[in-house]
């Protein structure tokens, strides 16, 4: 990934945080015939690994994970969005002064590389489908629980997925927010966004106005 000084974001901490908000994460291996890809929900473990460790889970059905099995010692990718927003060039006071000015994209990201463990064992698996539910159904007022469903059918479920865990070898993190603009034209980008109201819009004017930096 290029990664601008000012764009690169390293504290281990910031980057885990970004996975676990944003955990739909595009798991990319080398295959037979090229790159293949596949949207995952992973669950991000800190203290695990000295980077982290990853696990999710695929179905059976999908031969991706027979690729990754085939090929342990191969590193896989996994790269996870974050925010993101179109930036119009009206929003800089650049434009006023020189007219000197061109539309950007900002976007934070983090992306993982490390070598996929293939797992098959059930009390894996249940734990996984278990903690990864939890996680997403904290925020619920009532959470729904993988022990609501029926426990044959729950057993038929985990025969028809794999597990995935990936000790995390490498991490990096682009954090590009318009940190290598004026303050006049990152002060003009902030409130462009925010008068959008639109929810991404405003987590990524947030951002704009956190990592001010390089002018």
């Amino acid at each position: 990934m290029y990664e601008p000084p000012h764009h690169r974001e390293e504290d281990l901490a910031t980057l885990h945080a970004l996975i676990d908000a944003h955990p739909l994460g595009l798991l990319v291996s080398n295959g037979p015939r090229g790159p293949v890809a596949n949207a995952v929900p992973f669950l991000i473990d800190p203290a695990a690994a000295p980077k982290g460790r990853l696990s999710a889970h695929l179905a059976r059905a999908n031969p991706h994970w027979q690729m990754l099995a085939a090929a342990p010692d191969d590193p896989v990718l996994i790269v996870f969005q974050g925010t993101n927003s179109y930036i119009t060039p009206s929003w800089y006071a650049t434009k006023r002064q020189t007219g000197k000015v061109v539309p950007t994209w900002n976007y934070v990201m983090v992306q993982a590389r490390g070598r996929a463990r293939i797992i098959e064992d059930r009390d894996w698996l249940a734990r996984q489908i278990g903690a990864l539910t939890e996680r997403h159904e904290a925020c619920r007022a009532a959470p729904w629980a993988v022990a609501d469903a029926p426990a044959d059918f729950v057993a038929v479920q985990l025969r028809a997925i794999v597990g995935v865990e990936i000790d995390i070898d490498e991490i990096a993190g682009k954090w590009k927010v318009s940190q290598n603009r004026p303050a006049a034209d990152r002060a003009g980008v902030a409130e462009g966004l925010e008068e959008s109201g639109a929810a991404d819009a405003l987590a990524m004017a947030e951002l704009v106005r956190r990592h001010g930096g390089a002018g």
